[in-house]
């Protein structure tokens, strides 16, 4: 549960991180437009000479308007002197914006003040004096927000609508479910939320003199902003594209999921296959210590053979199907697999333990102690004049298994299945080898002992 509310965080992290990237990315040159009028604003701000207003030239005319909603005010004689001294005559171009303003209609007699053409172009009209005859107030000044908080609303508004997006492409979406007739479903989400949000839009009316969302105006030329469908398009590619890396991330990690799935039920299999070669062996050595106890009619030792054989049998039943018990457990078998042999080799075979207790609780392979222990009887002699002891202690972070060696003047039949498959349990559970020293006069298995933290 933890570690999916840790994946969640961190999902919606990265989604708000994006979805930051690309709202400074599609209002970028936004924001330099309000960085170069801030600097030209404050370079008019330091310079503290004043300005004389500027006299504009006046003009009289009837207004012709076209079928696109602007117009020309054809001058007549009576123009002002300012005006002709200007070379101002002809006509005067009154744009879309002052047609509404003014509530201007064609035919119209207009008397206005007028702004000197640039270039080869007409003049334009800039207030209306008298119309049709009537002084008339100035009109409404309609002032456009301030850029910051124009830049504000559009900022907000493409980080909420990509977030939106990228949410919609990874909500929800695990190793087990993603597949590509969902891809495809949440694509097609993401491309009619985009469609919806466009319609929230928020875009500056100067007819209003402030911002207003797509949604609430009427006119269709207004309906459709290239500007604003570019901006939600780029929305759409991004989340589309993460949507679709973040699936494959995911199909690699199932894919990741299922090798570790099959490697783990092959070492099963193998462990499953190597624990059935030991029991065997184990229980043939040991009927054949019974039976001579038996025959020899050593009751007792005969009974104590059978508890601590009963004991040992026990061990191997429970951790049969586990890959690794703690070296205290181990130890314990190992004490009481070691009674067997005692029991048959009476004042001749000792243990030499010497288990540092701050390793108790680190782990080996379970039954590691087993065909080392049976091994070293198996093949050297036993005797009252040459007792035999068996060494097992802890160095550093390694379990030494160690004895002398007094080989047995008829050697005894050997498959070397035992310590083959020591070797191979240790390699397949800890990934490690152990280390076996046979020289002339001693035998040593050094052991790699694993952290219980796994370190």
């Amino acid at each position: 549960m933890n570690m999916l509310r840790r994946k969640k965080r961190s999902t919606t992290v990265v989604n708000v991180m994006i979805a930051i990237v690309i709202t400074l990315a599609v209002n970028f040159s936004y924001i330099l437009v309000m960085i170069a009028e801030q600097r030209e604003n404050s370079s008019n701000t330091t310079n503290n000479q004043p300005q004389q207003p500027q006299q504009l030239p006046e003009a009289e005319g009837v207004l012709h308007l076209s079928r696109d909603g602007y117009g020309y005010i054809i001058v007549e004689n009576n123009i002002s002197q300012e005006a002709s001294d200007q070379g101002l005559a002809d006509s005067i171009f009154v744009s879309n914006r002052k047609v509404w303003q003014y509530r201007l209609q064609d035919g119209d007699a207009v008397r206005c003040t007028l702004y000197p053409p640039r270039g080869n172009s007409n003049p334009s009209l800039n207030e209306v004096l008298i119309h049709n005859g009537n002084e008339i107030p100035a009109p409404p000044v309609f002032d456009r927000p301030r850029r910051s908080q124009d830049m504000a609303w559009q900022m907000l508004y493409y980080f909420t609508l990509t977030l939106l997006l990228l949410t919609i492409m990874t909500v929800r979406f695990d190793v087990h479910n993603f597949t590509t007739r969902r891809y495809l479903i949440r694509c097609t989400g993401v491309i009619l939320t985009a469609f919806a949000f466009y319609f929230f839009a928020p875009f500056i009316n100067w007819k209003v003199g402030g911002k207003v969302m797509m949604i609430f105006q009427h006119e269709p030329n207004i309906m459709v902003d290239y500007l604003v469908i570019m901006k939600c398009l780029v929305a759409v590619i991004v989340a589309i594209l993460y949507g679709r890396i973040y699936g494959m991330l995911f199909e690699q990690q199932k894919i990741q999921l299922e090798n570790e799935r099959l490697r783990s039920e092959n070492l099963q299999t193998q462990y499953n296959l190597l624990m059935g070669q030991i029991s065997p062996h184990f229980f043939f050595n040991s009927l054949n210590s019974l039976s001579m106890l038996v025959r020899e009619q050593n009751e007792e030792k005969a009974l104590a053979y059978i508890d601590q054989l009963s004991y040992t049998f026990r061990y191997i039943i429970q951790n049969g199907q586990n890959t690794n018990t703690t070296l205290a457990d181990e130890m314990e078998f190992t004490r009481a697999y070691g009674e067997l042999f005692k029991v048959r080799y009476a004042d001749k075979l000792f243990f030499d333990i010497d288990i540092d207790p701050k390793y108790n609780e680190w782990t080996l392979p379970a039954l590691t102690m087993q065909p080392l222990i049976g091994n070293a009887v198996k093949h050297n002699t036993i005797t009252r004049k040459q007792p035999f002891h068996i060494s097992i202690r802890t160095e550093g972070s390694t379990l030494i298994v160690s004895n002398r060696k007094a080989p047995k003047l008829e050697p005894e039949p050997s498959t070397g299945i035992g310590l083959k498959n020591l070797c191979s349990r240790w390699k397949l559970i800890t990934g490690k080898d152990i280390e076996i020293k046979d020289t002339d006069s001693e035998f040593i298995v050094i052991l790699p002992l694993q952290h219980p933290d796994g370190q």
